[in-house]
């Protein structure tokens, strides 16, 4: 017998459907969103029973608009979004049953949260450079290395972690990608106190980490195409959010400058209105990268998104310094904290000119995304690299 073709009227009734039998206000967070999950509501381009119903990723939006017109509860993307918009899609597209069936139920649910274990201090940019290295032993793999820049790495039960494997090979292959678990033995985080006073980030140090091959994602020696879906869903993530107009900083700015008129000059009204064009320009961009997301794979454009993205913040809140002048270099907390729903919009002007720094930095940097835009965008001719051929083991350090 075939399955029923799942359409926007058939997804828009099993929404309403669901919210009758629990009440969104009512129904605890993770128990709501568990019944979404079972309902096959959460991804609906996942496959059914791993919250999906193999739909269409193009009907995903009327799904989210049922809910939110519900008040729905959603998990908060500062806190979760690595979870839901870098792990679950490698989880799903390399992980077998098992790791599915594990994984991501309590991921959607927000019950366990998810840190990123890429960037190294001898790698820099270089994420195929990375010398952490996993040792087979027996059904399990014997982890040693240092992260840094980790998210979130406090507060993770979990982590998506690359490896190398083989060293003997050229640095691109012998890479192995595994899901680790942040509480096992061996694993410390220690946090890195950034110029906000906060420490968001830390760095991993994982010494004779034990991890079940049954946690490899992906083939032996084939960990670079798996975190190669990473970070495309993670840049897409970044800076191909949905927001509204004047979502994001220049809505702050844009605010100030309405509210108070004495601060206005001709001159801050010109970069206004045109970091307010570049940022409306670079919320349609997003838009029309999200649907064509919805009908295939994230492609090297998530790169010119989160480029983008990182450029205006940083241009942003340069302009709400300038706008607010001495007022707005006062900075009211330099207490060392380390949060749990880390946000760019929060705090003083002062902190958001500072953390808007490290958008060139984190999820690629903007040095390596020019690279990729050139390359796999426009066509451009690749930068000649000595080092493609030969073994990882013998680069120079």
């Amino acid at each position: 017998m075939s399955t029923p073709e799942v359409t926007e009227s058939s997804l828009r009734a099993a929404v309403r459907e669901l919210l009758a039998e629990h009440d969104p206000v009512r129904t605890p967070v993770a128990e709501f969103l568990g019944a979404r999950y079972d309902a096959g509501l959460a991804w609906i381009h996942f496959p059914e029973g791993l919250g999906g119903r193999a739909a269409p990723r193009s009907l995903q939006q009327a799904v989210n608009d049922e809910f939110a017109a519900a008040g729905a509860p959603t998990l908060d993307p500062g806190r979760h979004g690595i979870g839901l918009g870098m792990a679950a899609p490698t989880l799903l597209a390399f992980g077998d049953a098992e790791i599915h069936r594990r994984f991501l139920r309590p991921l959607w649910t927000g019950e366990e949260v998810w840190c990123q274990l890429f960037s190294e201090p001898g790698a820099g940019s270089d994420l195929a450079a990375l010398g952490t290295r996993a040792v087979r032993d027996g059904d399990s793999w014997v982890v040693d290395g240092q992260k840094v820049w980790t998210s979130l790495a406090h507060e993770a039960q979990w982590a998506i972690l690359v490896t190398r494997s083989d060293p003997s090979v050229p640095k691109h292959r012998g890479m192995t990608y595994f899901v680790c678990d942040m509480t096992a033995p061996g694993v410390e985080v220690r946090p890195l106190r950034q110029a906000t006073g906060e420490a968001e980030f830390n760095e991993v140090f994982l010494t004779g980490v034990r991890i079940p091959d049954s946690r490899r994602l992906g083939e032996v020696g084939d960990g670079w195409r798996v975190a190669q879906t990473t970070l495309m869903n993670e840049r897409v993530a970044i800076g191909g959010s949905a927001v509204p107009r004047e979502g994001g900083l220049i809505g702050t700015v844009a605010r100030t400058w309405r509210e108070r008129p004495e601060l206005r000059t001709p001159g801050l009204q010109d970069s206004l209105l045109r970091l307010w064009v570049d940022a409306e320009a670079a919320r349609l961009t997003g838009e029309r990268l999200r649907q064509q997301l919805a009908a295939g794979q994230p492609g090297p454009e998530g790169s010119a998104a989160k480029l983008a993205f990182a450029r205006l913040n940083q241009q942003i809140s340069g302009l709400e310094l300038e706008l607010l002048g001495g007022e707005g270099l006062v900075y009211d907390d330099w207490t060392f904290r380390r949060p749990s729903h880390p946000s760019m919009e929060g705090g003083t002007p002062g902190y958001r000119y500072l953390r808007t720094k490290g958008n060139s930095i984190e999820g690629g940097t903007s040095e390596i995304l020019r690279n990729i835009i050139a390359e796999r965008v426009l066509g451009l001719p690749q930068e000649i690299r000595v080092d493609k051929d030969v073994a990882w083991k013998d680069l120079p350090r």
